[in-house]
């Protein structure tokens, strides 16, 4: 071994980095996560560095069998270190040394005064971070060198440790260990440890084998004979080369074969086979030369009825091994159902870990070649469909432990399955971890709590996750309806820093708590509450953090009561397969959370706020974005000059963020235009020029994602006058708006139909209707009336029938239309706008038609000098004098046609002045020298807002004074 030239303490800063831990620093940069792992679990259960209090056990062993296996290993191993200063050390499951070879005297000397030696405990929670008990906490290799080590007594070494497993059960039977000085160390010792682990599981292994061959043999002896069978080491029948029974049919055949042998109290069963035929399969007890103790499995196939009766006649040979005929068990055929016990090892069986089979598919060619390990193979089938053999042959022989293994191991692989196919069907974060519990019981486990922080059901990224976190109890489950007396879903849940899952979520790891009467740190959480759920049965937990993409989400609990048996190591690697499915879902669900907020966010943002300030109708307003995400639909209610309103819906094709941002773009430019006075098919065509260059110039910028461009957008946009009472329209692809007459009739508005926005050429045209005080102007948007169940036609004639006949309020209609037209998961996003009309009357309004005469002037200022002291508003009479004088003088200094003056009282005091020219007034500042100019600005100066419309016969000044 060659001393490395860096001590491995000294890289990374991990001198101080123990100390900066204890005094709760952040060392994640500088640690390596197994050991900070490893140093979080030892704090949580209280070790102190500088004081250990080791536990002595007299008298540790081991089986026979292992130490039969792990011997010549270790001898091996032992002399591969005669030149080196190493020590080995052998403990067993619970991490106490049962034996300590090789090293110098030096060495031993300095590990007897640390009391590593035989019959100390070595566990992690005893003596901290170290090579046996944290690979038995890790399940794996690992390697502690120096200051890794969490005890200050144990930072002179550089150890590696590895556990070794049954191959079979898949337990952890052993802890394979190799100390040194710590400047000695090399990683590479884990590779040697892991390597010295295998060769003594391939040990076991073979021991395995070697016992289910004596089986096999004494079943010949005792069985094979008596029945006029050859004598060949095979034991086959000449007969049974060939295969009558199908592929579906043997696989069936061995599974039940299995959960007989694994079965203890029963003795016989029969099934129907898929081919129709009817199989009795009779277990039977078999003890080998040496002592060996097996079962095995004999199978009678018929062609006829299912069997009533099953007379059993041993030969005289044969007497001793049958043994006596116990309970019989007939069930119906199909796939073994059962609940989950103990899973076994992550690794697939082993074709001997799945009993000998005793007939292969062929016979050995060469004689007194045996082939014990091969599939079996059915009798032929007889004429008349009767077997082949009115005697039973052997399927399956071997260790009634290994039956149940590989019983569990399918089961397993079936619930592995169904937790793939049912887990994360939606994405839904509260639906996901529903999913998991529902899979897990009760085939896993009885009772299973999932614990998620708020953050993760808001889909937002989740803050480090650790001991006195607040969680949420998202989802339980339980075979029992009787209360728990746990936490319920919905309650908040902080552990407690003992707790198995606070341990969880501090070292990011699973905690498995075989016996809960010994767990003084779950009890701890919470005494009074807890107690009670000891006695009603639970007594084994296994907690599993949640984590995914290196972030840790939550942490699930599961708990055994109605089982009998506790969780074992084989039940933790399928609980943290079955978590880390989840984890995946959730993160997925969670992400998908966060996405559909964030632009949900950005869609409401978009949408207006509050209601406009405007007088001429009463609106109410709906927006529901659709269950798969939100899209691109708006509605506005825009003020106008003049009392009158602008009302917009509009649609962007498609969804998500780019539909969204579109919206908002449109939303915009349609604000922008209606504040330069357009008519509608003016600013639709605006509008429409707008879209098609948007959809040009983004269309190169992403044109690989699926929102690259837009496709199209459709849009109606109506002005309502209230002095007039009439209502110009115009659309771009969008249904048809609805009016609902004060009686109650419902007449869908005939626009003429026009291209939607984007696709350019085309004219728009705009319909011009009166509407009567109280009239219900309805607009929506298209996924209101259509959806892939219904056509439009029929949508707009169940709208209409929901329209017609009472008299209500927008508010009630917009409740009334959704709640009769919109389904439960609306496919596509709905916007709906209903407006009730008002009338501005003539008490508010007053016009004077003036002549193009500079006279007029100062008639035209006493005028409304007198109409506002009618109207109760002399204190605006100076001004309103002012701004008149100098719009009507303006208009006849400089327009054509016909001069009219127009006061409105609305909201705020409105002055319009037209004339027949089309010519716009600018606002400019005059020179001191400047004989006029100043007009405009003095206009501009007094009011609160002013501007320009124009009209077919010319334009219209207006200005806007608040009341006051």
């Amino acid at each position: 071994m060659v001393p490395l030239s860096v001590a491995w303490d000294d890289i990374g800063g991990l001198v101080d980095a123990h100390e900066r831990f204890l005094a709760g620093s952040l060392v994640e940069s500088d640690v390596r996560d197994s050991v900070l792992d490893s140093w979080k679990r030892c704090r949580s259960v209280g070790l102190e560095p500088h004081r250990l209090l080791v536990r002595y056990t007299e008298d540790v062993r081991l089986d026979d069998r292992f130490r039969h296996a792990a011997d010549p290993v270790l001898t091996d191993l032992t002399r591969s270190f005669a030149d080196v200063s190493m020590t080995i050390a052998l403990c067993d499951g619970q991490g106490r040394m049962v034996e300590r070879l090789g090293g110098d005297r030096q060495l031993r000397d300095r590990l007897d005064a640390v009391r590593f030696a035989p019959g100390f405990d070595a566990s992690e929670a005893v003596v901290g971070t170290n090579g046996v008990g944290t690979a038995l906490a890790e399940r794996g290799p690992v390697y502690i060198a120096g200051r890794e080590h969490f005890a200050d007594s144990l930072q002179p070494f550089a150890c590696a440790g590895a556990p070794v497993r049954d191959p079979l059960s898949g337990r952890i039977e052993a802890v394979l260990d190799i100390t040194c000085l710590r400047d000695q160390g090399d990683p590479a010792m884990v590779r040697m440890v892991r390597e010295a682990a295998r060769s003594i599981e391939t040990r076991l292994l073979e021991q395995a084998s070697l016992r289910e061959r004596a089986l096999l043999a004494a079943y010949r002896r005792a069985d094979g004979h008596a029945r006029g069978w050859p004598s060949q080491p095979d034991g086959l029948r000449p007969d049974l080369d060939g295969g009558a029974l199908g592929r579906v049919d043997m696989a069936l055949l061995r599974a039940r074969a299995e959960e007989l042998m694994a079965s203890p109290h029963h003795s016989l069963d029969e099934i129907t086979l898929p081919s129709g035929r009817t199989a009795t399969l009779l277990r039977r007890q078999v003890t080998g030369a040496a002592g060996e103790t097996g079962v095995a499995v004999e199978a009678r196939v018929l062609g006829g009825p299912r069997l009533s009766h099953l007379d059993v006649a041993p030969g005289p040979a044969g007497t001793a091994a049958r043994g006596q005929l116990g309970s019989a068990v007939r069930r119906p055929a199909g796939p073994a159902a059962g609940r989950v016990g103990t899973a076994p090892q992550r690794t697939p069986p082993t074709p001997e870990s799945l009993g000998t089979p005793a007939v292969p598919p062929r016979p050995p060619s060469t004689p007194g070649t045996s082939a014990p390990h091969t599939s079996s193979a059915p009798p032929a089938a007889a004429p008349d469909g009767e077997s082949a053999s009115a005697d039973g042959w052997l399927l399956l022989v071997g260790e009634p432990g290994v039956g149940r293994l590989a019983v569990l191991a399918r089961r397993r692989l079936e619930l592995l399955h169904d937790a793939s196919v049912r887990i994360g069907t939606t994405l839904d974060v509260t639906s996901t971890a529903e999913e998991l519990a529902e899979v897990t019981v009760p085939r896993f486990a009885d009772f299973v709590a999932v614990d998620l922080p708020d953050s993760v059901l808001r889909g937002e990224e989740p803050e480090a996750l650790g001991g006195r976190t607040a969680l949420r109890r998202v989802a339980i489950r339980a075979v029992r309806k009787q209360p728990h007396n746990l936490y319920d879903v919905g309650d908040t849940v902080e552990y407690v820093p003992s707790t198995p899952q606070a341990r969880s979520l501090e070292t990011r790891q699973s905690v498995m708590e075989p016996v809960l009467t010994e767990a003084d740190g779950w009890i701890a959480q919470d005494p009074e509450r807890l107690t009670p759920v000891l006695e009603a049965g639970i007594h084994s937990l296994i907690t599993v953090p949640l984590r995914a993409r290196g972030t840790t989400l939550g942490v699930v609990s599961f708990y055994r009561s109605l089982q009998p048996g506790s969780f074992e190591d084989d039940d933790l690697s399928l609980a943290q397969e079955l978590v880390g499915r989840a984890a995946i879902c959730i993160d997925n669900a969670r992400r998908y959370t966060r996405e559909h907020n964030t632009a949900l966010a950005l869609q409401r943002s978009l949408l207006p706020r509050g209601r406009s300030e405007q007088s001429a109708v009463e609106v109410a307003y709906r927006y529901l974005p659709a269950q798969a995400g939100v899209g691109g639909d708006w509605f506005d209610v825009i003020p106008l000059s003049g009392a009158r309103v602008a009302l917009v819906v509009g649609d962007v094709v498609g969804h998500g963020l780019h539909a969204a941002a579109t919206m908002g773009r449109l939303r915009t430019a349609v604000h922008n235009f209606c504040s330069l006075d357009l008519s509608p098919d003016d600013l639709l065509t605006h509008l429409d020029d707008l879209v098609g260059r948007l959809d040009r110039g983004e269309g190169w910028a992403a044109e690989n994602s699926p929102d690259s461009g837009i496709v199209g957008a459709t849009c109606l946009y109506a002005v309502y006058d209230p002095v007039s009472r009439r209502c110009t329209l115009t659309r771009a692809g969008h249904p048809l708006p609805a009016v609902v007459a004060p009686d109650g009739s419902v007449e869908f508005v005939d626009l003429p139909a026009c291209p939607p926005l984007g696709l350019g050429g085309m004219p728009f045209e705009t319909v011009e209707t009166e509407l009567a005080e109280g009239s219900r102007l309805v607009l929506y948007t298209d996924g209101l009336v259509e959806d892939r169940h219904r056509d439009i036609d029929a949508g707009l004639d169940r709208l209409r029938a929901v329209l017609a006949g009472a008299d209500r309020s927008p508010e009630e209609t917009c409740e009334t239309v959704l709640d009769a037209l919109l389904p439960a998961r609306p496919g596509d996003d709905v916007a709906l706008l209903v407006a009730r009309t008002h009338t501005l009357g003539a008490d508010r309004v007053a016009q004077w038609d003036l002549p193009s005469d500079p006279a007029v002037v100062s008639r035209s200022r006493a005028a409304v000098t007198a109409q506002l002291a009618t109207w109760g508003l002399d204190h605006l009479a100076f001004t309103t004098e002012l701004i008149a004088s100098e719009l009507v003088t303006n208009a006849i200094r400089h327009a054509t046609g016909p001069v009219q003056l127009r006061l409105l009282r609305d909201r705020a005091l409105i002055c319009e002045v037209s004339d027949g020219s089309g010519t716009s007034p600018r606002l400019r500042r005059a020179q001191s020298t400047d004989e006029g100019g100043r007009g405009l600005f003095l206009v501009a100066q007094l009011t609160e807002r002013w501007g320009t419309r124009y009209t077919p016969d010319g334009k219209v000044i207006w200005t806007e004074q608040p009341l006051g």
